[in-house]
């Protein structure tokens, strides 16, 4: 589907209600094929990289959660700069670096493992550098997706990004456990995924650069990161999408984590089990996110409605009587969980200015993974004294408590933004008499 550039505005012919439509972009179609290449290889990374950690280590949980510390910590340090970095330089050559520099570590890693020579460190170190290119390629790649489908099927390419995601949730673990086990090791998982880089390297080779909506790079400048979140603080559809994510956040990564607990501790269930409820809950997300995929635009609504069902089926699932009901309610539970990631990515993308959208994204990344570092201890506490429902109940009474806050916040803060818009007016008035 050609792409037109009309005043600097990238239109595409009217196509609605087409779960799939952006994918006649053939822009996006190459960039879509690599990502779901790229995602079921990153799982299988992932999936490998903790087996690794747990091999070298004799069975540490310490150092995987160093590991996973590691990975996570840059993007809480540096995320800020790495969407500035987006606006400043044009993002599908910054993706091709990235994902070019994500392949050698996942080489580097798999001949190391391979060779027998790897070393708990060298886990260590790759999680770190993971973790600093993530800052860069997580908000470039995000602010990518609206110049390569423009503004009317944004939602839909976000919510098909979300179903890839999430599909290579549910496949990648599965299947780098049999490969482990058949190639006896994960060495070739390291070599299997740094291939899988491939397939982008190659998509975003191919992509016609006249079908693209490129903005200007932004000059460097002084100031550009405060720039960044005054222009987020001044603009409501931007704040209340961004609080939003921000409470919610606090939750989200221990209600993923609390399935084990529940599954194994409440429910007395097995491994195959708790696969299982895991399986359920990323099916209800994938479920969540094809619905999103029929949706024409985000909307206020729908955003609010997301957050409110996610802390309710929280709460839900923590007073389940039995596992079958459980796992039944993990599924629409999946469905809000997504519902309100993908609306709060296409509003603030949406909402965006394109010469802001990689700094207004870099905030979002932020927040979007800022929580768990607080979150996850918050709420592990309470599961080890109150049990694991009660964390489970608490994480979805935080939940209703965030959207509350995040409502209040945007108002508060626009109305004092407004006052002092006012008062600047009536002081130039003032001055010019």
């Amino acid at each position: 589907m050609q792409a037109v550039r009309t005043g600097g505005v990238q239109t595409v012919p009217e196509s609605r209600g087409s779960m799939f439509r952006s994918l006649r972009n053939r822009n996006y179609r190459l960039f879509a094929i690599g990502g779901v290449v790229s995602n079921v290889g990153g799982w299988m990374q992932r999936t490998a990289q903790d087996w690794l950690v747990l091999d070298l280590t004799g069975g540490s949980a310490a150092a995987l959660g160093v590991t996973t510390a590691l990975q996570f910590l840059p993007t809480l340090l540096f995320g800020l700069w790495g969407g500035m970095l987006a606006d400043r330089y044009p993002k599908r050559r910054l993706l091709f670096v990235a994902q070019s520099l994500l392949g050698l570590l996942a080489l580097t890693m798999g001949v190391l493992t391979v060779t027998g020579t790897a070393q708990v460190w060298h886990v260590y170190v790759m999680a770190l550098a993971l973790g600093l290119i993530a800052c860069v390629e997580v908000p470039t790649r995000q602010s990518f997706v609206v110049e390569m489908v423009g503004r009317q099927d944004l939602p839909n390419a976000i919510a098909l990004n979300a179903s890839s995601f999430n599909l290579a949730r549910v496949l990648g673990p599965a299947v780098a456990g049999v490969l482990i086990h058949m190639l006896g090791g994960t060495g070739p998982i390291f070599l299997i995924n740094a291939f899988s880089f491939l397939a982008v390297l190659g998509g975003l080779a191919l992509m016609r650069a006249s079908e693209l909506t490129t903005p200007d790079p932004v000059p460097r400048a002084k100031g550009q990161l405060r720039e960044g979140l005054r222009y987020v603080k001044d603009r409501p559809d931007l704040l209340l999408p961004i609080l939003l994510v921000a409470f919610m956040s606090l939750c989200m990564q221990s209600f993923s984590t609390s399935i084990a607990l529940m599954a194994r501790e409440v429910f007395s269930a097995g491994a195959s089990s708790f696969g299982l409820a895991s399986s359920m809950f990323a099916v209800g997300a994938l479920v969540g996110a094809l619905m999103a995929a029929k949706r024409t635009k985000p909307s206020r609504k729908l955003l609010i409605g997301g957050a409110v069902s996610f802390g309710l089926f929280q709460i839900a699932t923590g007073l389940a009587p039995w596992y079958p009901l459980y796992l039944l309610l993990l599924i629409p539970t999946g469905v809000a969980m997504i519902s309100l990631n993908t609306t709060a990515n296409a509003s603030v993308q949406l909402a965006s200015s394109p010469e802001m959208r990689g700094r207004v994204m870099g905030l979002y990344v932020l927040v979007f993974t800022g929580g768990a570092p607080v979150g996850a201890p918050l709420l592990g506490w309470v599961a080890e004294v109150g049990g694991p429902r009660a964390g489970v109940m608490v994480g979805g009474a935080l939940t209703l408590a965030g959207v509350g806050a995040a409502i209040m916040l945007t108002k508060a803060i626009g109305r004092r933004t407004t006052h002092a818009a006012v008062r600047g007016v009536a002081a130039a008035a003032a001055g010019a008499r």
